[in-house]
């Protein structure tokens, strides 16, 4: 059907069809964490369905190529209750009560030049500065604005400015705040840019990015990766990082300063990988970043917890086994132990914390239900300080990608 529209419309507008993908993902989330030590809530269980509809259009022909993009989002309550909400799953409301549904359409419209690309509007973005939650039933998305210019080959530079946040549990757009702040401080500002320099064949990797949520703080983040073959079935993937950061303009959150150095190393041999991390705090804060995001460049920021407090020095173990050598493709095992101390909070001045995590998971390689997922999540968290903060932890996510053309 779309490419019998796009032969009735001129040769101009063919590639914003012909070149167009639509995905509905059926994402079923259950998550269930029960309190131990010191806790206000005896458990927090909450069980959703989400739908999210990803169209993409290609681009109009010429030198320059309009498109959009479309999404929408969807969620419906399954299970849970005043007493067991809290997991950042559904929208909570005044009563203490999770919301029935919430979901919300995000649209962005985008333009094509040579090697570039002009973003604006709202959608998920990936950057090592700005990573949109996805870890619930629904995204994380920002409103605003992206330039990508891909002119000189192995350089990518990134530019642009958030002007609106809607966390993965809420369905509304709201101004942006710095994570963990008690200020209250808000902003609708945030601008950022980075440029990274890829070269010996693609396999090292030169970043540096800064952003600015205004008047609130400021930060600066430099990496880089390198990945080096060591025979046959054999790779040794690294990643170096320094994240510097203060507070910007007015300081409407306070003074702010943190230091951030982190270290991952990954071992892989056959279908195994071997996995060791390193992050190190200083500073009299926690690691900056905008409320509700993730971490992506914190090789510790895991399922239960993300070991960036204050002065905090975390190290990680994992362990990843690929059960493709031995027949049963799609299916995957991780085993990971995170470990974490000298944490510095308004409550403790040498606290420690530790967390294991398991994750199973299995992805359908052919038939009717090709590329189903399913996956179970399996930790344990425990800290020495604080109220809720140890807890033993399952999720089951089933996730169905159905391609609509």
């Amino acid at each position: 059907m779309v490419l019998a529209l796009a032969g009735l419309l001129p040769t101009a507008q063919a590639g914003f069809f012909e070149d167009a993908r639509g995905t509905l993902s059926l994402r079923n989330y259950y998550m269930n964490r029960n309190m131990v030590d010191r806790a206000t809530q005896g458990k927090r269980e909450e069980w959703a369905q989400g739908f999210i509809l990803d169209l993409q259009s290609g681009y109009t022909e010429g030198p320059l190529g309009f498109g959009v993009d479309v999404r929408g989002l969807w969620a419906i309550k399954l299970d849970g209750g005043k007493g067991t909400a809290g997991n950042e799953m559904l929208p909570i409301h005044d009563d203490g009560r999770p919301a029935d549904d919430f979901g919300r359409v995000a649209v962005a419209g985008k333009l094509r030049f040579s090697g570039s690309e002009l973003k604006i509007g709202e959608w998920s973005p990936a950057l090592p500065i700005l990573n949109a939650n996805d870890a619930r039933v629904l995204p994380q998305t920002f409103q605003g604005g992206l330039l990508t210019v891909r002119e000189i080959p192995g350089v990518t530079f990134h530019a642009g400015q958030m002007r609106a946040n809607s966390p993965r549990d809420d369905a509304s757009l709201q101004n942006m705040s710095l994570h963990g702040s008690s200020s209250g401080a808000t902003s609708d500002r945030y601008n950022f840019a980075g440029v990274e320099f890829r070269f010996n064949d693609s396999r090292t990797t030169l970043g540096a990015w800064f952003g600015q949520l205004e008047d609130i703080y400021k930060q600066r983040y430099f990496e880089i990766r390198h990945l080096q073959p060591l025979g046959k079935n054999w790779s040794l993937s690294s990643r170096l990082g320094l994240f510097s950061g203060e507070e910007d303009g007015r300081g409407e959150a306070d003074d702010l300063d943190n230091k951030t150095l982190t270290g991952l190393f990954a071992l892989k041999a056959g279908a195994n990988t071997f996995t060791f991390a390193f992050q190190r705090l200083s500073g009299d804060d926690r690691w900056l970043r905008l409320n509700g995001t993730i971490g992506s460049m914190l090789p510790n920021d895991v399922f239960t917890t993300s070991f960036d407090n204050a002065r905090e020095e975390s190290w990680q173990l994992r362990h990843d086994y690929d059960f493709a050598a031995l027949g049963l493709p799609g299916l995957i095992f991780m085993s990971r132990y995170v470990s974490g101390k000298n944490v510095h909070t308004a409550t403790v001045s040498d606290g420690e914390e530790w967390s294991r995590e398991n994750e199973l998971a299995y992805v359908v390689q052919s038939g009717r239900l090709k590329n189903l997922s399913l996956r179970w999540r399996n930790a344990s968290r425990r800290a020495d300080w604080g109220s809720n903060t140890s807890y033993d932890e399952n999720r089951l996510i089933v996730n169905y990608p159905i391609s609509l053309f």
